[in-house]
């Protein structure tokens, strides 16, 4: 007997053409849906990520709908500030959070969905959603990328002292409380747990690495020709620049390495704190580009003797970078700033090295250690493609969710009965 399609409507800040970050997996598990016959409609942002500035083509446009590559695409044209921190960063998110009130009225009034998937963060959107969820009777699905409260915290981020943090945490415990949440690795969901989240369980649902980038033979990257790069290691950092990240120490790093003549230092990536490390890097020698296509991803791994991941303290169970899969599967080892028994330091185990955040002198002598040992290189950058492939294997994971998604819509359909459409799901004006 051939199965129904389901009807799915997520609710995601990012969505492509974000290169980076949530965006790409958010994007992936649409379009492996609707690729699998699902009727799936998607309500997001405007592209603005990582750089803060809505991305051209988007600006000065209100609500949009379209179809992009099967699935339907409403964007939305919340406020982006230039500076994404404290109550300016809250106003990005509220803003979002409103007009996405108006945008799932009228998708539930127009065909009410059989679930609702929300991306964490924003906390906000996901109140959306389950305020929407409880109106219609169909399951919620909270997939949470990183715990927005704890970064916040970690980072300073968090606007108004103990007393908002008390008030966020409460407003997080009802905010991530679905019929299944699921998170991008075992930590994460352990902190979740711990959280007190109510739901049915807690999942497991990772991000994945890219199948081009595992498939890619080992070779010479042609960014060393138009880059002009003639030493022979690169030591790469690409992504997100911003105050989680941690960025930073790769400047005195850097220093601590410029007795080496054959170590070029590379920071590939855009963000809120770019031109606070362009100036902090001026003298050092490092090379610092804007991120590259996307399609272009898996050359730009492939100029890395050696990965570097920088996190902050504290931060390392927090967020589970997204770039990491993609790191081990171009085969080089990465080494990761975080405390020893993270979840970044075991899911690094065989394929890198990890050392103390804030640490430039050890984040040096690990870096020295692997150049100048090949075939420890070699093996650690080996291990990481087999994890790649195996811990973060695409086809695998979507579908592993894809069977996940129907199974809590049959459990939803027994315990719940229909709402009637004939009256509205809310006030009408």
């Amino acid at each position: 007997m051939t199965e129904q399609p389901l009807d799915i409507l997520i609710l995601g800040h990012n969505y492509a053409p974000e290169p980076v970050g949530i965006a790409p997996y958010t994007t992936g598990m649409a379009q492996m849906l609707a690729a699998s016959d699902h009727h799936v409609r998607v309500i997001c942002g405007v592209p603005s990520y990582p750089h803060w500035a809505v991305m051209k083509g988007y600006a000065r446009r209100g609500v949009t709908h379209g179809c992009e590559e099967g699935v339907e695409v409403t964007r939305l044209p919340h406020f982006v500030p230039l500076v994404p921190r404290g109550w300016l960063r809250a106003l990005h998110h509220l803003s979002f959070a409103m007009l996405a009130v108006r945008a799932s009225y009228r998708a539930c009034r127009q065909r009410r969905p059989d679930v609702i998937v929300a991306i964490a963060p924003s906390l906000m959107s996901t109140i959306v959603a389950r305020v929407f969820a409880v109106c219609i009777r169909r399951p919620l699905w909270i997939h949470v990328q990183d715990l927005e409260v704890d970064v916040a915290q970690a980072t300073g981020l968090l606007p108004g002292g103990r007393f908002s943090a008390t008030l966020l945490r409460i407003v997080e415990r009802w905010a991530l409380s679905g019929d299944r949440v699921s998170s991008i690795s075992p930590a994460m969901c352990a902190r979740l747990a711990a959280k007190q989240i109510v739901a049915q369980d807690i999942r497991e649902f990772r991000n994945w690495a890219d199948p081009a980038i595992a498939c890619r033979e080992h070779g010479e990257s042609s960014y060393r020709q138009e880059w002009g790069i003639n030493r022979p290691h690169v030591v790469l950092y690409s992504g997100n620049i911003a105050a989680k990240q941690g960025v930073e120490i790769v400047v005195e790093t850097a220093h601590r390495c410029a007795h080496r003549g054959d170590i070029q230092f590379v920071i590939c990536g855009n963000g809120a704190n770019r031109a606070a490390l362009e100036d902090a890097a001026q003298g050092s020698g490092i090379l610092i580009r804007d991120l590259q296509p996307i399609e272009r991803l898996p050359e730009l791994l492939a100029l890395a003797t050696v990965h570097i991941l920088p996190q902050i303290a504290g931060a390392a169970d927090l967020v589970l970078p997204s770039k990491l899969p993609n790191m081990l599967a171009s085969g080089r080892p990465v080494i990761a700033t975080a405390e020893e028994g993270t979840g970044i330091a075991g899911e690094l185990f065989g394929a890198g090295l990890i050392t103390p955040p804030h640490d430039a002198a050890a984040l040096a002598d690990a870096i020295e250690q692997l150049l100048d040992d090949p075939e420890r290189c070699a093996a650690m950058g080996l291990e990481g493609r087999r994890l790649a492939r195996e811990r973060w294997n695409r086809d695998a994971i979507l579908d592993a969710f894809g069977r996940d998604l129907r199974t809590l819509v049959a459990e939803a359909a027994q315990e719940r009965p229909p709402v009637s459409l004939a009256r509205p799901l809310l006030p009408q004006h």
